[in-house]
């Protein structure tokens, strides 16, 4: 199997899991500013890989396969420690809600596979509303602290809701396309 630019950057975001983790315990001042870097990095290196991928026609199944799974990897990482370090059900609650939908579309979208319909569950325009929110809301609450005044951990929460509420309604939609296939089956 050849790696492909685009493979290599998805491995590249895998390899940045633990290097935030790490990043994230550090005990000292400037910690919150280079976990998010890292997070922003990750982030931006979805969007160049799915982008380069599809311009330079280097998609691959192994790509296709890789892909979501450094995502769901990334953001479940995020929000367990999110949780640790704020251990509220402000923070629990959408943190719930977001990871129940990611393992529960993850299982649609093999089990679709399985059924030879995986063109039913496809990203939709609610899904990346979704994880733009989700990817807002994550930066700023990696970095926590008050900027300019503004109270950074509080708007990245605010925003953390929308994308909970989101996450909701895009699993709607999911599960929506999905109903005459499952309908169908025994």
């Amino acid at each position: 199997m050849k790696i492909t630019l685009p493979t290599a950057i998805t491995l590249f975001r895998v390899v940045l899991i633990p290097l935030f983790v790490i990043v994230f315990y550090l005990p000292l001042a400037w910690a919150n500013i280079a976990a998010t870097c890292i997070f922003v990095i990750a982030s931006l290196s979805d969007w160049v890989d799915g982008y380069l991928a599809r311009s330079m026609q280097l998609e691959s199944s192994f790509g296709a396969f890789l892909d979501p799974v450094a995502d769901k990897l990334m953001v479940v990482v995020i929000i367990v420690l999110l949780v640790e370090a704020h251990p509220s059900i402000y923070v629990a609650l959408p943190s719930v809600i977001i990871v129940a939908r990611e393992i529960s579309i993850s299982a649609l979208r093999e089990w679709m596979a399985q059924l030879g319909s995986s063109t039913t569950v496809k990203v939709s325009f609610i899904g990346k509303a979704k994880t733009v929110a989700q990817m807002l809301a994550l930066g700023f609450m990696i970095f926590s602290e008050p900027f300019m005044g503004l109270p950074i951990f509080e708007i990245g929460l605010a925003i953390y809701y929308v994308a909970a509420l989101l996450t909701i309604v895009s699993m709607i939609v999911y599960l929506r396309a999905a109903w005459p296939v499952i309908s169908r089956q025994d």
